[in-house]
Order: C-alpha cells, then sequence, then structure tokens
C-alpha cells in the first residue's frame, strides 16, 4: 500500500467527516444554548460511543468477507453516495438550489427548543436531541469510514484518523467559539468530498469486477482529477439564469419530550 491509496483515503474520511461534525455542532450547540450544557454534551458522548462501538463491529464483521466482493458491493454504495454529495454541490454552485446557512439552521433550532417543555435536573429533550443527530450524521461518518476501510489492506486506520481528526477538530472549535462554524465553506467541502468518495467508489467497483487498473493505485489520482474536470465543466453548464437564492434554513429536527 502506497501514498496515493492511503493519503486520498485519509483525507476523503477527514473532509466527510468534519461535514458531518459541522453539522451536528450547529444542533448541539442550539441546544446547550436553549436548555443547558449537562444533558446536551452526555446525549452527544452517548451517540459518539454507540458510533464507536458500530465501527468496531462492523469493521470486525468486514474482515471475513472475501476483498474482491467486499470491494464491488462497498465501492457501488461509495461511488452512489459520493455521486449523490456531488450533484448537490454542483447544482448549489450552480445556484439551483440555496447554499446551507448554519447560523439560519442555529436560530431555527434554538426557535424550535425554547418551545419545549423543560425539566428541572434532567431535561430529556436536550438529551434526545443531542443524540439524535450526533446519531444521525455520525452513521453517515460511520458508512463512509467503514466503507474507505474495506476497500483496501490497511486503510481501516487511516480513515479511522481522519475521521477522529476531523471529530477533534470540530469539537475544539465548537469550545473555542460556542457558535456554529458559519464560515467553514461546506459547498465547498462538500465538492471535494464527492469527487473523492466518487472516484474511490469507481476505482473499488473496478478492483471487485477484476479490472486491471493501469498504474494500479496511482489510478486513483487519475479517477480523481477526471471528476473533479468534469464536475468543474459541469457548474457553468448548470447554472442556472435565476438570481437571488436565499440561503437554506435547514428544517430544524424533531424534538421527542
Amino acid at each position: 500500500m502506497n501514498w496515493a491509496h492511503i493519503g486520498p483515503s485519509a483525507l476523503a474520511s477527514f473532509l466527510a467527516s468534519l461535514v458531518e461534525c459541522v453539522e451536528a455542532l450547529t444542533v448541539v450547540l442550539a441546544v446547550g444554548s436553549v436548555r443547558g450544557w449537562r444533558s446536551a454534551l452526555i446525549g452527544s458522548a452517548a451517540a459518539v460511543g454507540v458510533l464507536l462501538v458500530l465501527i468496531a463491529a462492523l469493521g470486525r464483521a468486514l474482515t471475513r468477507v472475501p476483498l474482491q466482493t467486499l470491494q464491488l458491493v462497498v465501492g457501488a454504495l461509495l461511488l452512489l453516495f459520493g455521486l449523490r454529495w456531488l450533484r448537490k454541490a454542483i447544482l448549489r454552485s450552480a445556484g439551483q438550489i440555496p447554499l446551507h446557512d448554519e447560523a439560519a439552521a442555529f436560530a431555527k433550532n434554538a426557535a424550535a427548543l425554547q418551545s419545549a417543555p423543560r425539566a428541572a435536573a434532567w431535561d430529556r429533550v436536550a438529551f434526545a436531541t443531542a443524540f439524535q443527530i450526533v446519531m444521525l450524521e455520525g452513521t453517515e461518518v460511520v458508512f463512509i469510514v467503514v466503507a474507505i476501510g474495506a476497500g483496501g489492506v490497511g486503510l481501516m486506520l487511516p480513515a479511522v484518523f481522519g475521521a477522529i481528526a476531523a471529530l477533534l477538530a470540530v469539537i475544539a472549535l465548537g469550545f473555542a467559539l460556542h457558535r456554529p462554524l458559519s464560515n467553514v465553506p461546506e459547498n465547498t467541502l462538500k465538492f471535494v468530498v464527492g469527487v473523492l468518495l466518487s472516484a474511490f467508489g469507481t476505482f473499488w467497483v473496478g478492483e471487485g469486477a477484476g479490472f486491471l487498473w493501469p498504474g494500479a493505485d496511482w489510478s486513483i489520482l487519475g479517477l480523481i482529477l477526471g471528476y473533479l474536470i468534469v464536475a468543474l465543466i459541469t457548474v457553468p453548464l448548470s447554472r442556472s439564469t435565476t438570481n437571488g437564492l436565499q440561503p437554506e434554513a435547514q428544517t430544524p429536527k424533531p424534538v421527542r419530550p
């Protein structure tokens, strides 16, 4: 295994996890600011614990599956996942759909949480909301980490390290700033992640189907470049003639008492 494989794997895991962690942080900050930090942090920590167990369990289970079969199945899923992210990033860059706004999402979630009943000692609403959002966004992280790690021998560790680095970075920024990371160029990150995941998915589908890639692992860099060029060409072709779309305000997550 060489850096042509390990480097992009760790980078894809880091960037994809960064996007999901930023979205989860927005809701957790809203919960902590409105309902109190104790229950919000306990709910978030509980969800992270469940997700770590899932990664460990899935990682061990996948080692029993033949590598070629695993590459074909996981590669196809990863390709579909990457193309979905890339499609939405292209449409946002072209002005066809509005940009995601973390500040607006924070305000909406905070308003929804203020109307929910409060408890004196143990806030079930805060715990459940924080737990749900971290599990929701974290499940996508788990899928990406496991999919990247299952694509080849020795890739699980770089994928896990990339996800952990993203989680720690977002936690540190959240504690330091105590506000949504609205300045993070989320659409650009999703654009890059979509390209990386699509390239990896294509490579592993080919590997699973028995295709001999020219240059072996180095062909991943060629696939990344190819997807990037096609995506950049597609943006102006998809650009809408109408302007003035407002940033997207994320629909508040359901609050359950």
